[in-house]
Formats: C-alpha cells, structure tokens, sequence
C-alpha cells in the first residue's frame, strides 16, 4: 500500500473518555456480549494509563500512549479473551470470577498489541487490519524523520514502535498483578502468564532466525507456530480460563491440549492466507509472507516436496525469490503457481483437518457439558477448521479463506 494510500486510511488518536459505565458483575452479562464487555474493561483501564501518560508528559500521552490505546481498541476479534471467558464458563465459572476474568482478558489484549506493533516492525509492514501499522502512523505523522529518499519507515518511527509494543507490554502487566484473585488461584496465574510471555517471544525470535537463515525445516516451522501463536492465541487463554474457575489437572490438561492443536491449524491457516489471501478480507498486503521471506510451514514444505520430485526449478524459484520485498505482481503468481505445483497448500488443509480432529478429541476427554461448553467447542472449530467456501489449496484462481 503506497503511502497517499495508507494516509487515507489513518487512525488518529483520541484521548479516551474520562467516564465509562461499571463493569458487569453478572456473568451472564458477559455471556451475552464477551468482546463489548472485554472492551469495556479495556476502555476503563486505558483510560487510567493514558491519564498518567498525560501527567508525565503530554507529548508522549499523544504520540505513543493514546495513539497504542486507540491501536488496541480499533479492531480485533477478541479471540483470546474469548477463549478465556468461554473456559472459564465452561469449567464451572460464575459471578465471583467476572472481575479477575474480565481483568486477565484484557491483559490478554494489550500483550497482543505488544506482539502486532513488534511484529510489524520486524516485517516492516505498513498496514494491520487495513489500516496503517503503528510504525507507519508514527512515519506519516512526523515524515521529516525520514532520511532522503527512503523507501521504508524511519528509524525514528520503528524506534517508537517499539517502545510503544514495550509499552503495551507493561501495562498488560500491570493489568495481570493487579487482578483481584485467591493467593492460590494467583500464584498459578501469573505462572501462566510468565511462561507465555516467554513462550511469545521465544517464538518470535525463531520466526526472525527462519527468516534470516532461510530455514527449510518444516519442524522448525511447526515449533515456531506452537510457540509464536499456538500457546498464547489458545492454549494459553484456556489456561488461565481454567485456572480461574477451579478446574482440575485432568481436565485443564485436555482443555490445553485441544488449544495447542486448534492454535497450530489456526496459525497454518493463517499462513495460507498470508501466501494467499485476498487484502480485502485479510487486511494485510497479499504475498506479505513471501516479500518477507517468512520461514513458514508452507514454504518448508513445498521446497521439501520440490527437492523430493527434483523439480529443481520450484527449489531455486522459491528459494532465490523469497524475501524479496520488491516482489512483483507477476512474480508472485509465479511463486503461487509453484506452490500449487508442489502439492503443498492441499497438503497443509489436509494437516489442518487433522489438528482440528484431534482438537475435538482432546476436548472431548475434558468431559465439559453445558452451553458454555458447547460455545467453546464452537470457538475452537471456528479458528481450526477450513472455511466453507473454496480455499487457497484449490489452485491459484481459488477464492481465499476468512480473515483471521
């Protein structure tokens, strides 16, 4: 997306509203509406960091503090809040857990926005769901940073970026030592919460070593996905959701589980899209993963089976085109064209249909009964499985899935 473009498209940000309503008490309430009720507490609680910003220096409030509030609150679809609520309800939850749930979930949704501007970042991607990333604001709103005739952002905006990524991490933070829970119910909450930050980035760094490497381990892919996404999308949320409500081992232990394998179909699934996908429904550029030269298991895959059948042309195409971040239009079909030829985007949607098996028997061994269960069987088929209508794997005219 060229930069007129992306201008079109930009957030300002506005400090957030000095009144909101209380939050609900009711966990019906929140049944009812789980994303509006999650935004609400983010809304409460962003409120109170951005004022403090604002006490320590308005210019920092304005360009950082309430441009990531605004970032956090635009968009998303609340997924791992979701999960969380739906696990916490479907292990027997009720009233007394609302507020420490409804703390955790928006933590849950400010270490996200930490992961999306660092990521971006990384990628040197302009745009997150359609609109300008947050390094990209930061290059329009102060364009005299950039160094003559730059192609990409400034240092000076990836620089904010990352404080600002910094930031979100923090007050997540804040938000998870400050939630109102039992001492014993804490200590394995904030257990959780450690190791999935850790998890986080520990995948991040591999996405960033596969990259740099030109890695073609298809393992390597799968321990990126389960780390950088798998845990902390969905194992992770169910987790904590089962850890609020007083679920037993067995019972979180299956419930992990058939999060780690709907989070790994989840994140191929995202991959195929990144490969893929159609801009208007991914809101991110089409081909993002190729120009990057992302190290998925996609890509492993494909050179692995083009190695196999000694199309030796696939292997130097893929190989000496990828990470090309001035990858033509028609150069991509190429490469689109070349993945087909390999087998390996079908290959992928036949994986996913195992994760998303193998996810449903997992949940079923946490014998969870009940509305809400069936809601957060709902939630895990709705991020796992295929979508209805023609996917990436039917070929390079096919129709792309939904946006993740």
């Amino acid at each position: 997306m060229h930069a007129k473009s992306v201008a079109r498209h930009l957030v300002t940000p506005s400090q957030p509203q000095a009144a909101h309503p209380p939050p609900p008490t009711s966990a019906a309430v929140v049944d009812a509406d789980v994303p509006g009720a999650v935004t609400g507490e983010l809304e409460r609680s962003l409120a109170e960091f951005t004022a403090y910003s604002r006490s320590l220096d308005p210019v920092f409030a304005t360009d950082v503090a309430d441009r990531l509030a605004a970032f956090t609150l635009d968009g998303g679809s609340r997924i791992r809040p979701r999960f969380l609520w739906w696990a916490v309800r479907a292990c027997g939850g009720t009233d007394p857990h609302v507020a420490g749930a409804l703390r955790l979930a928006a933590a849950l949704e400010l270490i996200q926005s930490c992961a999306l501007v660092h990521d971006d970042v990384m990628d040197q991607s302009a745009v997150r769901r359609g609109r300008p990333s947050f390094h990209a604001q930061i290059a329009l709103r102060f364009p005299a940073t950039a160094p003559p005739r730059a192609c990409g952002p400034s240092s000076f905006a990836q620089s904010v970026a990352v404080l600002a990524g910094d930031l979100a991490l923090c007050w997540a933070d804040d938000l998870a030592a400050g939630a109102d829970l039992d001492p014993a119910v804490r200590t394995e909450v904030l257990r959780i919460w450690r190791a999935m930050r850790t998890e986080m980035i520990a995948g991040q760094y591999l996405d960033l070593h596969g990259q740099a490497t030109s890695s073609r381990s298809a393992g390597q892919a799968i321990r990126t996905v389960c780390l950088k996404t798998a845990r902390y999308t969905v194992e992770r949320p169910l987790a904590l959701g089962a850890t609020l409500a007083g679920a037993d081992e067995p019972t979180t232990r299956a419930l992990t589980a058939a999060g780690r394998c709907a989070g790994i179909a989840f994140q191929l699934r995202d991959d195929l899209l990144g490969a893929f996908g159609d801009p208007e429904v991914t809101g991110k550029p089409s081909g993002d993963d190729i120009r990057s030269g992302k190290a998925t298991y996609l890509l492993a895959l494909a050179q692995t089976r083009a190695r196999a059948t000694g199309a030796t042309d696939v292997v130097d195409l893929l190989q000496n085109r990828r990470g090309n971040s001035a990858l033509s239009d028609p150069e991509l079909a190429r490469i689109r064209d070349a993945l087909h030829s390999t087998g390996a985007p079908a290959q992928v949607e036949r994986h996913i249909e195992r994760l998303t098996r193998a996810s449903e028997r997992h949940l079923a061994a946490a014998h969870l009964h009940g509305p809400a269960a069936r809601r957060l069987a709902a939630l895990l088929r709705q991020i796992a499985s295929p979508p209805r209508h023609t996917t990436p794997a039917t070929g390079p005219a096919g129709h792309h899935g939904a946006a993740r």
